[in-house]
């Protein structure tokens, strides 16, 4: 899944997408209701692409995360951010089974959730092209230098 081209922005809610920059700030606009708004070098800003969960084995980048929540929901909407911290951690634990308790807080589940839940409903979520192609024509080839 590709995620470079969203961000977040500390203080405000929800995700947003960079529309332009000048000299002092850079200009971003909401997913949700296309508002836009600079934002200055004071602000915290965040690439969704950037952004990893811990694991005890390793860190799985957010774009997994998110294309293992659309296999879960089967390309629908996920559980909402809104519910109870202990049903989101159950399903979250389903999606990623060892991920760091002590590291990922309640928080950052719930804007996983939410985050998830924006692109969405706003057909955001763009899964990367799988390469079956090239599997088919190798598995073509080996056929043909087998009649050989």
């Amino acid at each position: 899944m590709e995620l470079k081209d969203f961000i977040s922005v500390a203080g405000k809610s929800g995700l947003h997408t960079i529309v332009g920059k000048s000299k002092n700030n850079v200009i971003v606009e909401s997913l949700k209701d296309k508002k836009r708004f600079p934002i200055f070098n004071t602000n915290k800003i965040s690439a969704l692409s950037d952004i990893s969960i811990y694991t005890y084995d390793e860190e799985i980048l957010l774009s997994e995360v998110f294309d293992r929540i659309q296999k879960k929901y089967q390309k629908d909407a996920a559980i909402s951010h809104l519910e109870k911290g202990d049903e989101l951690r159950k399903v979250f634990e389903e999606l990623i089974p060892n991920y760091d308790q002590e590291q990922v807080y309640n928080s950052d589940i719930k804007k996983v959730f939410q985050w998830y839940n924006i692109l969405h409903e706003t057909n955001n979520l763009i899964q990367e092209e799988s390469n079956e192609e090239p599997d088919e024509n190798a598995d073509q080839e080996k056929t043909e230098s087998k009649k050989d």
